[in-house]
C-alpha cells in the first residue's frame, strides 16, 4: 500500500510539473512572440507603437475575436484607448475608431495604405475580386462596375426586387410556425442575388444546394489561413470550388439563351460595361465577379434586413409614422398598397423612411470596417503605425462612440431629419458604407432593397415577436440575433385590411 500510495503521488507531482512546464514554455513563447511583432517598429520613428496584446503564437487573439463578438474590441478599446495592436486571422493588426483617425486611413489611400483583405478572404474572393484590386487596376474596375448600379440599372431591378419581397412576405404568412428572420433573410437575399441581379435560371433543388454551399464559403471567409483538412480555410476553398464550377454552369446558359427576358440584369449590364470600357472580361473574371456581387448583395443584406424588422418590432411608434409618411405621398391607401406606385423617384423621396433605414445602419452597421495595409511607417493617434501591419477601421466602433451622435444608444431616426441632420456634423462620424475611394459601389442597391422591404412590412405585413424578449445580438460574422429573431408573420385577409384602413383613416385625420 505505501509503494502504491508512493506511486500515486509520484505520478501526480510529475502531471503537475508538465503543466508548469508547459504554463512557463507558453508565457515565455507568448513573450518572444510580443517582442518578435514589437521589433518591427522603426527606430527612426520615436513614436511608440500601440498598447495592446499579440496573444498566442500564430493563432494571436482570432479565438477570443470569434467567440467575444463586439466585446473583443470594446474591452480592449476601453483598455488600451482608440488605437491598439492585436493579432487577428495570422497577421498583426492595428484596430482604430473615431472620425478624424478613419478619415486619416481613408484619404491616404495609395499613400499611407493600401486595401489588403486577410489571407482567407484574399484567397476565396480570388485576385480578380474588385476587393482585391489596387491602385489603376482597382479604379477601372470601379468604372466598369458602376454601370452596375446606377440609376438606370436600379430602375430595372425595381419591380424584380419588389416581386421577390412580396413572394416572400406571402411565404411567411403562410407559415403556421414563427419563421427565423435573419436564416429567411439570406434565403431571400441569396434569391435576389442570383435570379434578379444575375437572371440564373435555377431550379428550387439547385438553389438550395448552392445556398447551402454558399453558407459555407460565407462562414469561412474569415478564418485563420491553414490549409489544414477539416480546417475553416478548407471548407471555405473547397466552397469556392464548387461555387465556381456552377456559376461557370450558369453563364455559359445564360449566354447561350439571353432571349425572352424582360430587363436587363447585372450581368448583363456588367458584360455590355466591359465592353464598352474595352476590358471584356474572361470567364475566371466573370466567375469572381459574380461570387463577390452574391457575397456583396447576401450577409450585409440579411443582417440589415433582420435589424430592420427587429427595430420596427421594438419601436411601433416608427412603423406607424412610416404608415404616415406612405399614406400622405399616395403609396398606401385604405390599408393596401397601391398598385404601381412604387417607383425609383417616389421611394427615394420617403425623407422618413431615409431617416429610419439611417438610423438602423448607424445603430446595428451590418459590416465592421474595412482592412488596409500600411504602405509606409507613419503617425496616427499619437502612435506608430509600423510599415506592413494591417489596419481596420472599425464602423461600429465609431458610430457608437461618435460624439456628433446625442443619445447614442437610442433608436432615433428623427436624429437624420432636416432639423438636426447629426450626421453632418462631421464627416467620416457616420459610414456604414465606408468612404473614399473605396466607398461601397452597391450601397445605392443596398439602401433600395431596404426601402422596399420597409414600404412592404409597413403596408402590407402584421408581424409580432414570438419570444417572450428580444435577444442578445452578437457581431460575427455580422450582426444578428443570437437566436435569428424569431417572429410569428400574419397574412392580411380581407378583415385585417379593413383593419389597417380604419387605422390609417384615424391616424390620417389626426395630422
Amino acid at each position: 500500500m505505501i509503494f502504491e500510495s508512493f506511486d500515486l503521488v509520484s505520478a501526480l507531482a510529475t502531471i503537475a510539473a508538465c503543466i508548469v512546464s508547459m504554463a512557463l514554455l507558453l508565457a515565455v513563447s507568448q513573450q518572444l512572440w510580443q517582442l518578435r511583432w514589437t521589433a518591427t517598429r522603426d527606430k527612426n520613428c520615436k513614436l511608440p507603437i500601440p498598447k495592446g496584446s499579440m496573444g498566442f503564437p500564430i493563432i494571436g487573439e482570432t479565438c477570443h475575436w470569434f467567440f467575444q463578438g463586439s466585446s473583443f474590441h470594446s474591452s480592449r478599446r476601453e483598455k488600451y484607448g482608440n488605437v491598439f495592436k492585436t493579432h487577428l486571422l495570422g497577421r498583426p493588426l492595428i484596430r482604430v475608431t473615431g472620425a478624424e483617425n478613419v478619415r486619416k486611413l481613408l484619404m491616404g489611400e495609395h499613400s499611407l495604405v493600401s486595401a489588403e483583405w486577410p489571407q482567407s478572404t484574399r484567397t476565396l474572393l480570388g485576385p480578380n475580386s474588385l476587393a482585391n484590386s489596387i491602385g489603376e487596376i482597382h479604379r477601372n474596375k470601379r468604372k466598369v462596375l458602376a454601370k452596375v448600379f446606377s440609376q438606370e440599372a436600379l430602375e430595372s431591378y425595381l419591380p424584380k426586387i419588389q416581386q421577390v419581397i412580396q413572394d416572400t412576405l406571402r411565404v411567411w404568412s403562410s407559415s403556421p410556425d414563427p419563421i427565423t428572420v435573419y436564416h429567411e433573410s439570406q434565403r431571400l437575399s441569396f434569391h435576389m442575388a442570383l435570379r434578379v441581379l444575375l437572371g440564373f435560371r435555377l431550379s428550387d433543388d439547385e438553389m438550395k444546394s448552392l445556398f447551402h454551399t454558399f453558407l459555407d464559403f460565407v462562414d469561412n471567409i474569415f478564418s485563420l489561413p491553414l490549409d489544414l483538412p477539416f480546417s475553416g480555410y478548407r471548407k471555405g476553398i473547397q466552397a469556392r470550388d464548387i461555387l465556381q464550377k456552377s456559376i461557370e454552369k450558369s453563364i455559359l446558359e445564360k449566354l447561350q439563351c439571353n432571349h425572352g427576358k424582360d430587363y436587363a440584369d447585372a450581368l448583363d449590364v456588367l458584360i455590355e460595361s466591359s465592353r464598352e470600357h474595352g476590358q471584356e472580361l474572361c470567364m475566371q473574371e466573370l466567375k469572381e465577379f459574380t461570387i463577390e456581387l452574391i457575397f456583396a448583395a447576401f450577409a450585409t443584406t440579411a443582417s440589415a434586413s433582420t435589424s430592420l424588422i427587429m427595430q420596427l418590432l421594438k419601436h411601433p411608434a416608427v412603423l406607424e409614422k412610416l404608415r404616415e409618411e406612405l399614406r400622405s405621398n399616395g403609396i398606401l391607401h385604405n390599408g393596401c398598397l397601391c398598385e404601381g406606385a412604387l417607383r425609383l423617384d417616389n421611394i427615394f423621396s420617403l425623407k422618413y423612411l431615409d431617416c429610419v433605414i439611417k438610423e438602423v445602419l448607424r445603430v446595428y452597421s451590418p459590416v465592421s470596417g474595412g482592412y488596409r495595409t500600411a504602405l509606409q511607417t507613419f503617425e496616427l493617434d499619437g502612435f506608430q503605425i509600423p510599415k506592413g501591419w494591417s489596419v481596420m477601421y472599425s464602423i461600429r466602433d465609431t458610430h457608437d462612440t461618435s460624439s456628433v451622435f446625442k443619445d447614442v444608444d437610442t433608436f432615433d431616426p428623427e436624429r437624420f431629419n432636416q432639423e438636426r441632420c447629426e450626421d453632418k456634423e462631421g464627416r467620416f462620424h457616420y459610414l456604414p458604407f465606408g468612404g473614399g475611394v473605396r466607398t461601397c459601389l452597391g450601397k445605392q442597391l443596398a439602401k433600395l432593397f431596404l426601402r422596399v422591404l420597409a414600404i412592404e412590412l409597413a403596408g402590407s405585413s402584421r408581424f409580432e415577436l414570438a419570444t417572450r424578449t428580444f435577444s442578445r445580438v452578437i457581431t460575427v460574422p455580422v450582426v444578428h440575433p443570437v437566436d435569428g429573431l424569431k417572429v410569428k408573420f400574419f397574412g392580411l385577409d380581407s378583415n385585417q385590411n379593413e383593419i389597417m384602413a380604419e387605422t390609417d383613416e384615424m391616424l390620417g385625420a389626426t395630422v
